[in-house]
């Protein structure tokens, strides 16, 4: 099966669908959705060598400011869904935009397209703060088709 990204080379997170995860619907529950991109998001930073070390040594996060999830299809329990993201806008300043599409391995369609705006925070107050330049120097080169569009909101 031959999987259409919507952007190339995605960093892949590979997830099964879990009984836990299905809600009365009898379909995988919306906020399974949103853990499956928050646990792709921070695997993809700790891939860029952005982890809670790095966080904590710069005390600086980058947290979630906005996210914007649409949902397109269900899931059900067995199935087995890939998570794709790429970061799609960094400021350099203070925010970084991140793109997430969720598809079915078996069939390749498409379940949940997303987007999340992060803002770098300082861990001790948690007040926005500027990225500090190691957070600039390991995202900004991994930007995958960049959106500058989405800075000005």
């Amino acid at each position: 099966m031959t999987i259409e990204w919507d952007y190339p080379e995605p960093f892949k997170v590979e997830q099964r669908v879990e009984a836990g995860d299905i809600d009365g619907l009898g379909h995988a529950n919306n906020t399974v959705y949103l853990r499956w991109l928050e646990q792709a998001a921070w695997q993809h930073s700790i891939h860029l060598g952005l982890d809670l070390a790095a966080y904590q040594a710069h005390q600086r996060a980058m947290v979630v400011h906005r996210h914007e999830l649409d949902y397109l299809g269900a899931c059900y329990e067995g199935e087995q869904v890939t998570i794709g993201t790429w970061l799609v806008a960094c400021d350099n300043k203070m925010r970084l935009w991140r793109r997430y599409q969720v598809i079915k391995s078996e069939s390749g369609a498409t379940c949940l397209r997303g987007l999340t705006r992060f803002v770098c925070a300082d861990l001790l107050s948690g007040r926005p703060k500027r990225m500090p330049q190691a957070f600039i120097e390991g995202y900004q080169p991994t930007i995958a088709e960049p959106e500058p569009e989405l800075m000005h909101g």
